[in-house]
């Protein structure tokens, strides 16, 4: 019964990564008319499934093995991680904050972790670097490729009506590029405790969750892209295109090492980088760092206390470290509450790209 408690759980949160982070990979294509909205869906669901089938090993291995031994995860260790990484994104929705499904994943495995004291340290030095530098880097080169499209000739081009068919290819493809990296990156968070725990085998816990990932961006994923759309049409397709292009270089990047990383935050970075370009210091207002950094802590803090609480509450029945966590608990949500008075990130964006 555990087992298919947890394996149930760990599909149910595929599906729904599918409908919110898969599904926005295309929402740039839509949001400028080059796509419909059926097509993009399905186009987006199939792109994400083979990138998880073909890519997706490495970050699965990493939440299943690298950030723990296997040997942590019992079948009902499992179970607790995923539902604390569930809880975690269930919370959050009801305080109205974003948060990375990638970080809460790592921040449930660590929590199960710590009360055994079997985390790899090493291996959580890496994530966290690149949790620190994937968002910068994006910055970095969102702006560099900003200024090179400023070049006359290349502008001339891009605003020639000859120009559109090609960027509506491109920004096609580059969204397409999105959610191939989004399912090689992503499914390692519903899957990877289910593989730990040898409830599936690396091989059927990639091809499930994929499916899954892909059902949830098909399926539900049609208020996400709409919005996603919408929130982004005041950009460019050139503009689109190195948003699409740079998260997914990163994040493939990212998952050939088995690093799952928050293609969220990338993207966001992305947007920040072109306003950058086009309005100078004054995009990096106070209100969008501290909500980007907020949510970088509270993603993983959160999930985390949630894991370790609960597994010493029901597994170890260990109740004196609780009342520790239950002070991080309620700073936590403290935190949470007043990141809910931030801009909304919708209104962030369309202020960041705005000439």
């Amino acid at each position: 019964m555990l087992t298919i408690i947890a394996v149930t759980i760990g599909l149910f949160f595929a599906i729904n990564i599918g409908a919110s982070g898969a599904a926005a990979s295309m929402g740039i294509a839509y949001g400028a008319g080059v796509i419909k909205k059926p097509l993009a869906l399905l186009l987006c669901s199939i792109t994400v499934f083979f990138g998880a089938w073909l890519g997706g090993g490495e970050v699965v291995k990493t939440l299943g093995s690298g950030i723990v031994p296997s040997s942590t995860f019992t079948i009902p260790i499992a179970l607790i991680v995923l539902a604390s990484a569930a809880l975690s994104l269930f919370l959050a929705n009801l305080f109205g904050i974003p948060l990375s499904t990638s970080e809460v994943a790592v921040g449930a495995v660590i929590g199960a972790g710590i009360v055994y004291q079997s985390v790899l340290v090493s291996k959580i030095v890496w994530i966290l670097l690149f949790w620190l530098l994937t968002p910068f880097v994006a910055f970095i080169i969102a702006i560099s490729v900003t200024f090179l499209l400023k070049n006359k000739h290349l502008k001339k081009w891009m605003e020639a009506p000859k120009a559109v068919p090609y960027l509506s290819v491109l920004v096609v493809f580059m969204g397409l590029f999105e959610a191939f990296s989004a399912g090689m990156n992503n499914v390692a968070n519903a899957v990877g405790p289910l593989v730990g725990a040898k409830i599936l085998s690396t091989e059927n816990g990639i091809f499930w969750g994929g499916l899954f990932v892909a059902a949830g961006a098909l399926l539900l994923g049609r208020r996400v892209l709409e919005t996603n759309g919408k929130k982004i049409t005041k950009l460019r397709l050139e503009e689109g295109c190195v948003i699409s292009g740079t998260g997914a270089t990163i994040v493939t990047i990212a998952s050939v090492f088995g690093i799952p990383v928050p293609l969220t935050q990338i993207t966001t970075s992305s947007i920040i980088g072109i306003g950058f370009a086009k309005n100078g210091k004054s995009v990096l207002k106070k209100d969008i760092v501290v909500q980007l950094l907020t949510v970088w802590i509270v993603s993983p803090v959160l999930s985390m206390v949630l894991s370790y609480t609960m597994i010493q509450m029901m597994i170890e029945h260990n109740f004196y470290p609780i009342i520790a966590m239950a002070g991080v608990l309620i700073s936590v949500f403290g935190v949470m509450s007043l990141m809910k008075r931030q801009k909304p990130s919708m209104a962030v964006h369309q202020e960041i790209v705005k000439d």
